[in-house]
């Protein structure tokens, strides 16, 4: 027989967890390390259900941030891996992958938070004041970090043809 604990648990995982897999990685930029990160946080979230059942999003999300900062800082520490091949763009069949491509490659470039802030903000679609209970910190850091975040991308595709393309599709459907 199952508790309610683990009934209401249930349910919002099933609920939520594409959602919070989205967010971790947009914040990780890795499919696996997403897995492991929304994994770490489901069991913490298991562990204190009972004090954050009433608000289980924002915590998970706050904890995703959070662990994924702790991911970035113990990365620093360690001497640097060579990365997957960025610079090598390799031809598809849809713009909009890649496109998705470039946008998380150019996510990566940004600092922490400033990431995170571009991604609860705008890819998330969160408001600035939950984005900034998700940062903890003020509304004007979130949008101070959103903007220099934003400016760091549009500086990253400055000139870019993938972009424009994609901007000039939306603008004829329109």
């Amino acid at each position: 027989m199952r508790d309610s604990r683990g009934t209401e648990f249930d349910d919002f995982v099933r609920a939520r967890s594409v959602s919070l897999l989205r967010v971790a990685y947009l914040l990780t930029g890795d499919q696996h390390a997403a897995e492991d990160l929304l994994q770490e946080v489901l069991e913490q979230l298991y562990v204190r259900w009972p004090h954050v059942r009433t608000t289980p999003e924002g915590y998970a999300r706050r904890a995703l941030v959070n662990r994924a900062a702790n991911r970035w800082r113990r990365r620093s520490r360690r001497p640097e891996r060579a990365l997957r091949d960025v610079d090598r763009v390799e031809q598809d069949h849809a713009d909009d992958v890649a496109l998705r491509e470039a946008v998380i490659a150019a996510l990566l470039t940004l600092p922490p938070r400033q990431r995170a802030a571009v991604v609860l903000r705008y890819l998330e679609d969160l408001s600035v004041a939950d984005v900034a209970a998700a940062l903890a910190c003020s509304e004007g850091a979130v949008k101070s970090q959103a903007s220099r975040g934003l400016a760091r991308l549009r500086e990253a595709f400055s000139g870019s043809d993938l972009v424009m393309s994609f901007a000039n599709t939306l603008g004829s459907s329109r």
